[in-house]
């Protein structure tokens, strides 16, 4: 039993590695922004030509009336309302999976007790994919914003989770050695070093989290 729960452990802590996190963005190097710019450019171009040597707008539709009803959508009252909607469930589910996740996620940054005896229900929750949850939704929440709600802040609160915990993990044990020699207890340590050490890790989590939603909201 202690080998499996290890196992978990050290899948959690794979899982949140902070390199992964910046893996994607080390990809681009500095010029990151200039390269997608022209990257755009160019599938643009190709997209324009390609349309118009098809020149079946039912199949490959042309650029141009791509854009024109994208700039018509953003002034359609309907669209907007509609979109206005999307981001409050999309939010409100951020929120909740913040609220879960975010508590849930210093407990078992900092102690390596919960973090053992919590992980293999989270891993266990965490492989279910999320239209699996969709039916068991419905019957829970009904018709209406609640399973859309639920559906986003469980696609979300893992990501949470884990970030968090990487965040925490992070911090240098020098700071907590500082922090209790001059004197500082539990309370102390969590509010002056564990709170504000992990929060790149927190918003990381946060971010990411947002972005699931988005596509956990149809």
């Amino acid at each position: 039993m202690g080998e499996n729960n290890n196992q978990q452990l050290n899948r959690m802590r794979a899982a949140t590695n902070n390199s992964d996190r910046n893996r994607w963005r080390k990809m681009g190097g500095k010029n990151r922004n200039v390269a997608a710019f022209v990257a755009l450019i160019i599938i643009a171009l190709i997209w324009y030509t390609a349309a118009h040597i098809v020149d079946k707008p039912f199949l490959f539709p042309y650029l141009e009336d791509v854009l024109k009803e994208v700039v018509y959508s953003l002034t359609d009252m309907y669209v907007l309302r509609n979109l206005g909607i999307t981001m409050r469930r999309v939010l409100t589910g951020s929120l909740y999976a913040f609220v879960i996740g975010f508590p849930l996620g210093m407990l078992m940054g900092y102690s390596p007790k919960l973090l053992r005896a919590i992980s293999p229900f989270m891993n266990s929750l965490r492989q279910v994919p999320i239209m699996a949850w969709v039916p068991l939704a419905i019957v829970w929440f009904g018709i209406g914003d609640g399973p859309t709600i639920f559906l986003i802040a469980f696609s979300g609160i893992f990501t949470i989770i884990l970030n968090t915990i990487a965040g925490v993990q992070d911090i240098s044990r020098d700071f907590y050695n500082a922090a209790r020699s001059m004197g500082a207890k539990t309370l102390g340590v969590i509010k002056d070093v564990v709170l504000p050490g992990s929060l790149p890790g927190v918003m990381t989590g946060l971010r990411l989290a947002i972005g699931m939603g988005w596509m956990s909201v149809i």
